[in-house]
This record gives C-alpha cells, structure tokens and sequence, in this order.
C-alpha cells in the first residue's frame, strides 16, 4: 500500500495537487522578492529601507516593500519550492504558511502604521493581501490533500 503523504506523484503519475500548489506558490513568492528590487516594479525604490514604516518603496505602486521585506519574499519561495517535493511536507508549507500570512493580516489591523511598531513594514493594501493569501493557501493545502488522499484510496 501507498502512503499517499510520501509519494510525490499521483497514480496517474501526475504531480500532486499539494506538492503542484506549493510549487507554484513557492516560485510566486521568488519572483515577487526578485521584483521588489527591480527599479521601476518597485516605485521610490531609493526610498527603500532596510526594514520599518518608513520606507517609501512600493511593488507595483501598491504594496510597500523594504528590503527585509523583500528578504523574506525570497526565503519564503525557496522554502516553497524546496518543501514542494513531497505531499507531507508541502502541506504543512501551505498551511503553516497560510496561518502565518493570517497572523500578518491581524497584525497590519492592530499595528499603527506610522509607528516602529511596523516593522515589516505593511500598509492597507499588504494587509488585505495577506488575508488573501492565508486563506488561499490554507484551502489549498486542505483541498490538495483531500484530493490526494481520495485519488489514493480510488486506486488501492
């Protein structure tokens, strides 16, 4: 018998949704980091800082960035495509992932923007992504593994 949460492939010898979706978000968090030091995709990028409210910096003229912020970008999407390689481990990539960008969400609600407090930093736009993106990733991660877990038992 097959264990489901370990095998990285489906029976079809497809790719996981777990591993497919944690991939894919892995490589979108890369490639925000990369852009968030790109002149021109990054807006008042020399108004960038390393880390707190007082950067200026904006990705996409949206969503301030610093360069912290950006750091953890990158090291979120290597996490990402690295934990990608198995079922089990890409699960608790989306949603370990999910509930820390829920906890950012209530974070930017709480947090006074103009204060050191916010150190990542956020503004209004980057705390209704983040709720976003914890709820999309946790469905992900439940959905990938009830789809797994059922494709798995349709072929034991």
């Amino acid at each position: 018998m097959s264990n489901r949460m370990t095998n990285p492939t489906t029976a079809e010898g497809t790719r996981s949704l777990l591993r497919t979706s944690a991939l894919v978000v892995g490589a979108v968090f890369l490639l925000v980091g990369v852009l968030g030091f790109v002149p021109g995709v990054t807006t008042h990028y020399d108004d960038m800082t390393f880390a707190g409210h007082m950067s200026d910096a904006k990705l996409l003229d949206v969503f301030q960035v610093s360069v912290l912020h950006n750091i953890v970008h990158l090291l979120f999407g290597i996490a990402g495509i690295a934990l990608s390689r198995r079922a089990d481990t890409a699960f608790t990539y989306l949603v370990g992932g999910g509930v820390i960008y829920l906890v950012l969400w209530i974070y930017g609600l709480v947090v006074d923007e103009g204060t050191d407090a916010n150190f990542v930093p956020v503004n209004e736009a980057d705390d209704w992504l983040h709720l976003v993106l914890g709820l999309g990733m946790i469905a992900l991660g439940l959905i990938g593994r009830n789809r797994d877990r059922s494709t798995t038992r349709a072929t034991i």
